[in-house]
């Protein structure tokens, strides 16, 4: 479960957001950008729509604090308690970033290609993600949560390993082709390894379990 600590680390990531928005929303135009399509075409947005960006890490931190508590499989956290943690603080400063974006593009417009630092920002969170997954164990509100990870504690453990190495892999080559690629075509690519990397995983799991069960039902007859 969640240390003093760790709590008080995400707090701090989740306030910044909030403290930013106090200082820059009295200078922010009345229109914000809040968009960036492939094309770089920006949407904008009344500022006030920063108030809820720059709220949403509180409500978050809140929600990630509260869900273990009800979680029916809350002992799974004493296992992996501080991985989850690290997932909590990386999402905090995670979002913070996006919004030092929108402030970013909001008094400089086009100052940095917002295109090529979200993906960037992506294929990081994808690294990340990469080496959190086989270290989550069973639980209802974090990883790939299906019938069959959920039935059987090997079958999780086997998806959750075969998506940390598929997440890996996607942030490596997104952050590459975001350097390399035309912003239309990285986005292409990236959509396509995104379907894979959840695709892959839930497929697996299906065919593991029935193996599983199979193999299960086989030594029963056996030992009949």
């Amino acid at each position: 479960m969640q240390n003093r600590h760790n709590r008080i680390i995400i707090w701090i990531l989740a306030v910044l957001s909030p403290l930013l928005c106090a200082v820059t929303y009295p200078f922010l135009p009345e229109q914000i950008p809040v968009h960036w399509d492939v094309n770089g075409t920006v949407s904008y947005s009344g500022k006030e729509t920063f108030l809820f960006m720059a709220a949403l890490p509180l409500l978050l931190a809140a929600l990630f604090i509260f869900l273990p508590k009800i979680d029916p499989r809350k002992q799974s956290y004493k296992k992996f308690g501080k991985y989850y943690d690290y997932f909590c603080m990386f999402m905090m400063a995670f979002l913070f970033i996006i919004n030092l974006v929108i402030v970013s593009e909001s008094f400089f417009p086009g100052r940095i290609s917002v295109g090529i630092v979200i993906q960037m920002l992506v294929g990081v969170l994808f690294l990340f993600l990469g080496n959190m997954m086989p270290k989550f164990k069973s639980n209802f509100f974090i990883g790939f949560k299906n019938a069959w990870t959920l039935s059987n504690t090997d079958v999780w453990n086997r998806t959750h390993r075969l998506a940390g190495i598929l997440m890996f892999l996607t942030g490596f080559v997104m952050i590459l082709t975001c350097l390399w690629l035309p912003p239309n075509i990285s986005f292409v690519l990236m959509l396509g390894m995104l379907l894979l990397v959840v695709l892959i995983p839930t497929v697996m799991s299906y065919l593991w379990y029935q193996k599983l069960s199979a193999d299960q039902c086989g030594n029963k007859e056996e030992d009949k």
